[in-house]
């Protein structure tokens, strides 16, 4: 099999999204992610796209620990993987990139679309809070 870690990241269902605290402590948090390619430049890829949104999931509040964690400090990474029993199908594939936040305009609207495209889900489930946008700085990725 050839492994391609910008296309298995993007066709996984779930990431594990990491901040940093305003104390220096990590976050993790699982979420759903849609990547948009800079297919104008093929050996950089540094200008790609990865979103993520505060949906109407049950939560507690859409103030979230990741979205005061990205305003202090917007350095995230997010982390897909795939483990089997058959330790030779192991991979990992993790991003790191600079985070903003949208709340309006035109990344909200590119990432509510990806998202919509990707996850069946967002037929039936309201997009309604804010778009986490992340640039791309870092692919980094391992397999077996």
């Amino acid at each position: 099999m050839d492994f391609e870690p910008r296309s298995v990241f993007a066709a996984s269902p779930v990431a594990r999204l990491a901040t940093v605290t305003a104390s220096g402590r990590p976050h993790l948090v699982p979420v759903v992610f849609a990547v948009q390619f800079d297919h104008d430049n093929q050996f950089d890829h540094n200008n790609d796209v990865v979103y993520t949104a505060v949906d109407a999931k049950p939560k507690s509040t859409q103030r979230l620990r990741r979205l005061q964690n990205i305003e202090a400090n917007a350095a995230v990474s997010l982390l897909v993987d795939h483990y089997a029993d058959d330790w030779a199908q192991l991979w990992w594939v993790r991003v790191d990139g600079t985070a903003t936040i949208a709340r309006e305009g035109a990344v909200l609207a590119t990432g509510y679309r990806l998202l919509r495209a990707k996850y069946e889900q967002y037929q039936f489930v309201s997009l309604d809070g804010p778009v986490i946008a992340i640039t791309v700085a870092r692919w980094s990725s391992w397999h077996a």
